[in-house]
């Protein structure tokens, strides 16, 4: 009984984030839910595996990121590809009731948009890493397999590049 209510605190505490990951790396909200639920039904059947190294919410981040790459060679499309447009849009119908504050947010957003493009794919990932799921830079490199302070280089490079390209446009 102890470890059903373990396993639905856990649940309830990370699934949100998870999600956020898994829409992060996926663009698709609907296969994100989806390897959410499947990411935490793995959990639980392999939660004896799990050691502490790291904390509980990047080990089932691994695991979120495992079930996609195996998704994406299931679907034979292995690349990673972030629908920004689908960004884009998405907060201007959500957030604003006027039309005046969501076309401005809009162009803001476009104007990101084309700058992130820019940027490398590591850089990217770890700025949607710290921007959207909110995680430190240790948890950032414990789940791309790096250090703590390659993720903090790699982010500090990647608002350098924006910076740069915001003075310029």
């Amino acid at each position: 009984m102890s470890y059903v209510r373990d396993m639905d605190e856990i649940y309830r505490s990370h699934a949100s984030s998870v999600y956020r990951f898994l829409c992060s790396m996926t663009a698709d909200p609907s296969l994100a839910e989806e390897l959410t639920q499947e990411t935490f039904y793995q959990a639980t059947k392999s939660i004896h595996r799990y050691n502490g190294r790291c904390k509980l919410f990047v080990w089932l981040c691994q695991i979120g990121k495992h079930l996609y790459f195996d998704h994406l060679k299931r679907e034979k499309r292995f690349h990673r590809s972030v629908n920004w447009e689908r960004l884009e849009q998405e907060p201007a119908a959500s957030i604003f009731d006027l039309p005046e504050e969501a076309l401005a947010l809009k162009e803001r957003l476009g104007a990101l948009n084309h700058q992130i493009e820019n940027l490398t794919k590591k850089q990217q990932e770890v700025v949607f890493l710290r921007a959207s799921v909110d995680l430190s830079f240790r948890e950032i490199g414990e789940l791309l397999g790096q250090t703590e302070n390659w993720a903090r280089v790699t982010f500090y490079r990647a608002k350098t590049k924006l910076r740069e390209g915001d003075d310029g446009a």
